[in-house]
């Protein structure tokens, strides 16, 4: 009786897996809107005591970010930054009362942004059965015990914002749009707040 006890405990100890996948590829709707609605929240997390004197002022917004998602026909900018930015312009515009500008120049106020994340984040964890390599099923099936399955969109930013840009930083903001699944052998049970009422 020890015996199996023991072998199903090394068996499961040996089954059990987690892995975890970062992803900048957004082909798909699910994809996407993770993306596009954890920027959404994102631009909802300004700090407005920071923020609210911008009202009436000239802004010039400067954003970077590390690693662009895909490259534009004419340059090396991100189409997820692109949006962002534009998201963000918004954001200053109708909830601040900033003008936009084009150049350093003719702004009153520099927002210099640096945007840490913004794509998705996809890890599994719990216990499963790998099957090994069948035949038109793939290489990784499985069979899951108990799974906890995450599909996450990750927006992060901070900001400096001041005549020049370089002043008074924000604290890091970020906003997660999740789309989990809990996995067990036969069902498979989302839960999510993916889904927007607007």
């Amino acid at each position: 009786m020890r015996f199996t006890l023991l072998v199903v405990l090394v068996a499961l100890t040996l089954v059990g897996c987690s892995s975890r996948q970062l992803t900048d590829n957004l082909n798909g709707s699910t994809a996407q809107r993770l993306v596009t609605h954890s920027i959404d929240d994102l631009m909802g997390e300004l700090e407005h005591e920071r923020l609210e004197r911008l009202k009436g002022q000239r802004v010039y917004l400067e954003t970077n970010f590390p690693y662009p998602s895909r490259q534009k026909a004419s340059g090396d900018h991100s189409l997820v930054k692109d949006y962002a930015d534009k998201r963000l312009a918004l954001a200053l515009q109708r909830q601040f009362g900033a003008q936009m500008v084009d150049s350093k120049a003719q702004a009153d106020q520099v927002m210099n942004v640096f945007y840490n994340s913004l794509a998705t984040d996809q890890s599994d964890f719990g216990f499963s059965v790998p099957l090994g390599f069948i035949p038109g099923i793939g290489q990784n099936a499985k069979i899951n015990l108990i799974t906890l399955e995450k599909y996450h969109g990750i927006s992060e930013m901070y900001y400096f914002i001041g005549a020049t840009g370089v002043e008074n930083r924000s604290d890091t903001l970020q906003a997660v749009v999740r789309t989990d699944a809990l996995g067990l052998p036969f069902i498979t049970i989302p839960f999510s707040n993916l889904d927007r009422e607007e």
